[in-house]
């Protein structure tokens, strides 16, 4: 199939000219992107970057005449190949939407309908637009699988989305995105939650396939490295205004503004190294032979780990390597096949359910997602006011003064915040609470599982000081679960490697990160993007120019 539209590559094809879109919250309006521009030619990719709350992911969606419920487009033109969308009849912007408009979302897993088969929702597009029946659009779908080397093109698509792993169904949506040959496709943060192994797999094969079709792209991330391979100019907002724009090179090498050269300079956080742990010192968490499989699988094989008081652990590897399972069995749940787990010399029992209240009150969880964590109908107070009550017994204004003394450990003004619900807050102010949450518990041991990955690079250095800090004043112990290579030298003192539910190579940071490496250790050190634009081209090189894109990716 040909692109949708009939004009040459470098003619432009998006235009959008003092772009105003406002936002409501608490029955008032405010301003979101507040008079922006934006030119995009055929076959050219725009990297969008900025801080949470930039207007980034606003900016994509209006590119397609949209705006998220309670926003409004408030001033402004949006010109998509000579047609104005703002204001257009509906049937007018649905018609473009999928057909020559795509959109590509940063979490695949909630794209999807769980209910349908790949095959049936690539082609409920080119159909229901009437460019393709279904016959030859399945077999389209083999061919765009087969371009985004995809394992099994022929048979993947026949699989529901929960069969398949997070880099495949990136890849997936990338080519469902495609389905219609788009002239445009807004990709927002694709990349953002996957591992660094699987990350520069989808780059390759999204950067391939949209060069290869000749699509214009705008691609939105928090990322440097990553944008500096995609992209061929480079936006940079700010509180939902322009802080300058440039050619890629050119950006890279000499920023003008300072907020630029900021970004620039972001993840130098390095905590202060912790005094040795003294011979003998019992640790806090003991986990020796663990063995656990969802079903007849297999997860996790033979675990031996220690984490001792006070300590940050970092637990490393790819999607599927087993970091995640690792940490439902400590907390109980999911029970083991076999092993035995240890907290500070009380062996678990394997279920939570079946742990003492005291034993659950001293490990506490904060998960990935804070989107997904947070009670979207319970307000701050009550978020946090649940494990006071369940845990320490508290209530009436001891509770309130407990609450308000947590929102200011974690820095939020407690008067501002402690009546907000979370669609009220920030990313960033989401995961704060998240870990109040935590701390309301006054545990020892606290498991974060990727608590930065979704954060742009300024507000998840904040989020590293603010548990380093909170690490030395209460002396608790971590186990920080990320495939972000960064957050790992900024603070864990020890670092596990896994792959395939095995630990391959642990000890102190210091020794991990130095050569000789582990083989899978290298390649994992070898895969974090560089901010030099040949860095991908380089590294696809350097594997004869291909890929391992496996089943387990």
């Amino acid at each position: 199939m040909a692109p949708n539209g009939q004009g040459r590559k470098g003619d432009t094809l998006l235009e959008i000219t003092n772009l105003q879109i406002q936002g409501r919250s608490e029955r008032q309006w405010h301003d979101i992107v507040k008079g922006v521009d934006l030119t995009l030619r055929r076959g050219e990719i725009l990297g969008l970057i900025g801080e949470s709350g930039a207007g980034k992911s606003t900016l994509g969606l209006a590119a397609m005449g949209y705006t998220k419920g309670g926003c409004r487009i408030s001033g402004g033109s949006v010109r998509f190949d000579g047609i104005e969308l703002i204001g257009a009849p509906a049937e007018t912007r649905r018609k473009l939407r999928g057909a020559r408009i795509a959109y590509v979302a940063q979490s695949a897993a909630a794209a999807f309908n769980p209910a349908y088969k790949l095959i049936d929702q690539y082609c409920e597009g080119p159909v229901r637009h009437g460019i393709l029946p279904r016959k030859k659009a399945e077999a389209d779908a083999v061919q765009l699988y087969r371009e985004m080397r995809l394992p099994d093109p022929e048979d993947i698509g026949f699989r529901y989305p929960h069969q398949v792993s997070g880099g495949q169904l990136q890849r997936a949506m990338t080519a469902m995105a495609m389905s219609c040959r788009p002239d445009l496709i807004i990709f927002d943060e694709p990349t953002t939650a996957l591992d660094v192994t699987t990350q520069i797999e989808v780059l390759a094969a999204i950067r391939a396939i949209v060069r290869d079709h000749q699509t214009a792209a705008i691609y939105i991330t928090h990322d440097l490295a990553v944008v500096a391979q995609m992209a061929d100019r480079i936006k940079v907002l700010l509180r939902g205004e322009e802080v300058e724009e440039a050619d890629t090179r050119q950006m890279l090498a000499a920023p003008r503004e300072d907020y630029t050269r900021s970004l620039w300079a972001v993840r130098d956080f390095r905590r202060d190294p912790l005094p040795e742990v003294p011979q003998g010192d019992t640790p806090l968490l003991t986990i020796r032979g663990v063995s656990a499989s969802y079903g007849a699988v297999p997860v996790l094989d033979d675990i031996d780990l220690s984490i001792h008081r006070g300590r940050t652990v970092a637990v490393v590897g790819e999607s599927g390597s087993g970091k995640s399972t690792t940490a439902r069995v400590i907390m109980g749940l999911l029970p083991p096949g076999k092993g035995r787990i240890e907290f500070d010399g009380t062996a678990l029992a394997p279920t939570s359910r079946a742990r003492p209240r005291s034993l659950q009150r001293r490990m506490q969880m904060i998960h990935q997602s804070a989107d997904t964590a947070l009670n979207p109908r319970h307000r701050i107070r009550e978020v946090i006011g649940r494990p006071l009550e369940f845990f320490c017994g508290l209530r009436g204004r001891a509770k309130e003064d407990r609450i308000r003394e947590l929102l200011s450990q974690i820095e939020l003004e407690p008067d501002q915040f402690i009546d907000r619900l979370p669609s009220e807050l920030s990313g960033g102010q989401k995961q704060r609470v998240c870990i109040a949450r935590a701390l309301a518990a006054e545990p020892d041991f606290i498991i974060c599982d990727e608590v930065t990955s979704a954060l742009d690079q300024l507000v998840a250095e904040g989020i590293l000081r603010l548990l380093d800090r909170l690490q030395r004043e209460m002396g608790l112990t971590y186990l920080f679960i990320t495939h972000d290579l960064a957050t790992v030298r900024s603070i864990a003192d020890e670092v596990v490697v896994m792959l395939r539910g095995k630990i391959v190579e642990q000890g102190p940071k210091d020794e991990i990160f130095a050569p000789p490496h582990h083989d899978y250790t290298a390649l994992l050190l070898s895969s974090v993007p560089e901010m030099d634009p040949d860095w991908l081209d380089r590294r696809l090189a350097e594997r004869g120019g291909a890929i391992d894109l496996g089943a387990g990716n």
